[in-house]
Order: C-alpha cells, then sequence, then structure tokens
C-alpha cells in the first residue's frame, strides 16, 4: 500500500536505510530499553533519528555533513522548533558511537530520567 504523505514514506525508507550507528544504537540498545522509543519518528514537520516520548526526548545521530555549509543553520531551526514544542534533543556524532558507545548509552539513560 503506498502512502501519498511523502514525509511518512521518506520515514519509512530511512527505518529501512538506517545508517550503522543508528542501526547499532537501535539494536544494540534503545530497542531493549524498558521504555518507547521510536525510530525515523516524524514530529512536526520533521522526522528525528529517535524519540523518547517519556521523557520528551529526541535522540540526533550526525554524519560528517552536519557540519557542512547550510546544514548547521537547518539543525539549530530543527532544535528551536522542538525546543518550542517543550522537547529536549541531544545529539551525538557518529564517531560518539564507533568510539564511546558505552558513554553514549550511559548519557541517554540519565537524561530519560
Amino acid at each position: 500500500m503506498k502512502t501519498r504523505d511523502p514525509l511518512r514514506s521518506h520515514a519509512r525508507r530511512l527505518r529501512r536505510e538506517m545508517t550503522p550507528q543508528e542501526r547499532h544504537l537501535w539494536y544494540d540498545f534503545l530497542k531493549s530499553l524498558p521504555f518507547t522509543v521510536h525510530r525515523q519518528k516524524i514530529i512536526g514537520h520533521y522526522i528525528v533519528d529517535f524519540y523518547v516520548p517519556s521523557a520528551k526526548l529526541v535522540i540526533e545521530l550526525d554524519g560528517s555533513q552536519h557540519y557542512l555549509g547550510s546544514v548547521p543553520a537547518y539543525d539549530a531551526q530543527r532544535t528551536a522548533c522542538f525546543a518550542a514544542m517543550g522537547l529536549r534533543v541531544v545529539r551525538y556524532t557518529n564517531l560518539d558511537i564507533d568510539k564511546n558507545f558505552a558513554g553514549v548509552c550511559q548519557d541517554i539513560l540519565h537524561l530519560c530520567k
């Protein structure tokens, strides 16, 4: 069944085509938490990597493209939009996931309390 909502179909595609770091965080940590975590969740006009509704927490994983050109300003705009909705945004780099996975997981647990 094809959806006519381009944002929804894009979110579905992103769920199927997660980056290696998103896949690692999802399958090796977030999926097994004792509370609900959504992946590639539509919030407003945006798709976030992960969302923890009970903590009102948006978790974003940033690859190198997030530091180029106009992307940092776009990310700041997204963060401001989420803050206006009462959501917290935390960002981790792909390098954080690759080199400090345990630390990222501890940080997320702390933010969810």
